[in-house]
C-alpha cells in the first residue's frame, strides 16, 4: 500500500515538473573511503553527471589497516585502477578469509577459518556427512576448500602473470585505509573528472518539500545539487542533522563499543598472513591484519565488561607475543569509541547515507567497506532519472538495507552464541534475550538441516549458507545426522579438494615473495 501511494505521488510530481527535475548534480559530503569510493563509482558509471565532493580539510583518516571482501576486485576494475597500482599505493596485501582463534572454548587447538572460496558444488549435507564419516580428520574448512592449506602457508591466491583481479582462489584485500582514500582521491580528481571542494559544511538549505536544496560552506559559495550523499561518518550531518532519521541501537545484541588500535612494523622478510586473524579474549577480541610493511592490530571490547586500561594490557601482551622485535614502549594505542547500530532509514528525500553515517556494527567479518560497495551498487544500477521517482527508489533501498543490517547482526552474533567460554562477557553473549529471534529459530532448524538457500533466499545475500557452514562447523556445532551413509561421490569431492590443496600449495608463491617482486620494478627505477 505504501509503495502504491508513492507511485501515485511520483506520477503527479513528474507531470507537474516534467524533465526539469532530472538528477544531474551529485554532491558528496565527506571524504575517506566512503566518500571517495562513492565519487569514483558515480563518476565512472554515470557519465554526463557532475560529481562534486566537499570535505573539511585536515581531517585525518584512521589508517590502522582494513579488510575488504572479494567484491573490491570488481569495484577497482570498474573504476579503472590497475591491481598492481592499488597494491603498491595502499601497502596492500591479499585477504583470503578470516581465522578465529579461541572463540569456541579458548583452548590452544581452538581455531577455524572462514575462507572466501565457496565449498565444492555438491549437497552440503552429503559433504558434511562424508567429513564426519571419515572421523573429522581435520578442520572443516580444510576438508571443504583448498584455501585452508594456502592460508596456512601464507601463500598468495594468484600468480603475478595472471590478468588483473584473476586468481586461483577467491580473494579480497588488506590495505592501509589512509593510503586507500588518498589513491581514490587522486584517481577521482585526475582521471574521472570529480570536483573536490575543501571546505566545512556550515548549514543545509531546505527546499519547500523538505529535500536538500543546497549546502552552505565556510568561506565559499552555496553548493546546490540534485542528490546528496552523506559520507560524513558518525557526524551524519545530513541524514541525521537535517533529515532527522532515528538511530536503531543494536547494543542489546552486539555488545562491543570500543577499540584500541596500533600500527606495528614488521621484520624484513617476515611472512605476510593470508587472512585476518581474530583472537578472542576475556571480553572481546583482537584483530591482526598483515600488510607488507606493517601489521594493524587492535583490541575490540565492550566497555561495560572491560576497562580501557585492561584492554590496553591485553593489546600490548598480544603484540609482544605475536610480533617479534617489538618494543612495548613504542606502542601508542589510539582509542576508538563507536555507537552500535544503524539508521532507521538510509535514504530520505534526496539524501542517501553511505558508510558510517548509515551505521556501524563492530569490525568483525569486515562488513563496513562492503556495505559501502553494496550501497553504491544499488544506487548506480537503479539511479533515479528524475526527482519524481526518488521516493520509490528510496523506499526500495531502505527495505533492502534494513534486511542486510538484520542479517549482519545475526551473523556476527552467531560467532558468540556458539562459544562455551566461561567469562562473564561470553556468558552474557549467550543469554537467550540477546539472541535475535530469527537466529534462534535458525539454530533450532540447523540441528536437523544444514543451512541452505531456503534460509537465505535473496539473490545477493551478504552471508549465504556457505558462510554459516564455515562458522557453525568450525566452532563444533553438531552436523545433522545423515539418514544414509555418505555417497561415494561426496567422498570423491573431498578427495578432489585435498588434491587441489596439494597442487596449489606447491604452485602458488608466498605472499612476501609476491610483494617483493611487485615492488622490484619501482626499486630498479629509483636506482636508475
Amino acid at each position: 500500500m505504501r509503495l502504491s501511494f508513492l507511485v501515485r505521488q511520483c506520477i503527479v510530481q513528474y507531470g507537474r515538473l516534467g524533465m526539469s527535475n532530472s538528477v544531474q548534480q551529485i554532491v558528496i559530503v565527506g571524504g575517506g573511503t566512503a566518500g571517495w569510493l562513492a565519487a569514483c563509482l558515480l563518476a565512472a558509471k554515470l557519465p554526463g553527471h557532475a560529481v562534486t565532493l566537499v570535505e573539511a580539510p585536515d581531517i585525518p583518516t584512521i589508517g590502522v589497516g582494513e579488510g575488504t571482501w572479494p567484491t573490491m576486485r570488481e569495484t577497482l576494475a570498474m573504476i579503472g585502477i590497475p591491481e598492481a597500482e592499488f597494491l603498491r599505493e595502499c601497502d596492500g596485501a591479499f585477504k583470503q578469509g578470516s581465522r578465529f582463534d579461541g572463540w569456541a572454548d579458548g583452548s590452544p587447538a581452538d581455531s577455524y577459518l572462514h575462507p572466501f572460496t565457496a565449498p565444492p558444488p555438491a549437497e552440503m549435507r552429503e559433504l558434511a556427512a562424508a567429513w564426519q564419516a571419515a572421523g573429522q580428520p581435520g578442520p572443516f574448512a580444510a576438508a571443504i576448500t583448498p584455501q585452508h592449506g594456502v592460508c596456512a602457508h601464507s601463500l598468495a591466491p594468484r600468480q603475478r602473470a595472471m590478468p588483473d583481479y584473476a586468481g586461483a582462489l577467491n580473494y579480497g584485500y588488506h590495505l592501509d585505509a589512509g593510503k586507500f582514500a588518498a589513491l581514490l582521491m587522486r584517481h577521482a580528481t585526475t582521471r574521472l573528472g570529480v570536483t573536490r571542494i575543501a571546505a566545512e559544511v556550515t548549514g543545509v538549505v531546505a527546499a519547500d518539500n523538505g529535500d536538500i536544496a543546497a549546502l552552505d560552506l565556510r568561506g565559499g559559495p552555496r553548493l546546490t545539487g540534485d542528490l546528496f550523499l552523506d559520507c560524513s561518518g558518525q557526524a551524519a550531518i545530513l541524514i541525521s542533522g537535517h533529515c532527522g532519521t532515528d538511530w536503531v541501537s543494536r547494543a542489546d545484541i552486539s555488545f562491543n563499543d570500543r577499540a584500541l588500535a596500533v600500527q606495528v612494523p614488521v621484520l624484513p622478510g617476515s611472512p605476510v598472513a593470508s587472512q585476518t586473524v581474530g583472537t578472542a579474549h576475556e571480553a572481546g577480541w583482537l584483530w591482526d591484519i598483515g600488510l607488507p610493511a606493517r601489521r594493524g592490530i587492535g583490541c575490540v571490547y565492550a566497555s561495560r565488561f572491560l576497562s580501557d586500561d585492561r584492554a590496553e594490557e591485553i593489546l600490548r601482551a598480544y603484540v609482544v607475543a605475536h610480533v617479534p622485535g617489538t618494543d612495548p614502549a613504542s606502542l601508542t594505542p589510539r582509542k576508538l569509541a563507536f555507537a552500535t547500530g544503524h539508521r532507521d532509514r538510509f535514504w530520505v528525500g534526496n539524501c542517501l547515507a553511505v558508510g558510517l553515517s548509515a551505521g556501524f556494527i563492530e569490525p568483525l567479518e569486515a562488513s563496513a567497506i562492503v556495505l559501502i560497495e553494496l550501497s553504491l551498487k544499488a544506487l548506480v544500477e537503479n539511479f533515479p532519472q528524475s526527482r519524481a521517482s526518488m521516493a520509490i527508489h528510496a523506499a526500495r533501498f531502505n527495505e533492502l538495507f534494513r534486511y542486510r543490517w538484520d542479517r549482519i547482526v545475526e551473523f556476527l552474533k552467531l560467532h558468540y552464541v556458539l562459544s562455551t567460554r566461561s567469562e562473564p562477557y561470553w556468558q552474557a553473549q549467550r543469554a537467550p534475550e540477546t539472541i535475535p529471534p530469527r537466529l534462534a529459530e535458525c539454530l533450532a532448524l540447523w540441528r536437523e538441516h544444514v543451512p541452505s538457500a531456503w534460509d537465505f533466499p535473496r539473490v545477493d545475500e551478504m552471508f549465504p549458507a556457505a558462510s554459516q557452514h564455515y562458522v557453525l562447523y568450525g566452532m563444533g556445532f553438531p552436523v545433522p545426522l545423515a539418514t544414509a551413509p555418505p555417497s561415494p561421490a561426496a567422498a570423491a569431492r573431498l578427495g578432489e579438494v585435498a588434491a587441489k590443496a596439494r597442487a596449489l600449495t606447491a604452485a602458488l608463491p608466498a605472499n612476501r615473495d609476491y610483494f617483493t617482486a611487485l615492488a622490484a620494478p619501482l626499486a630498479a627505477q629509483g636506482a636508475s
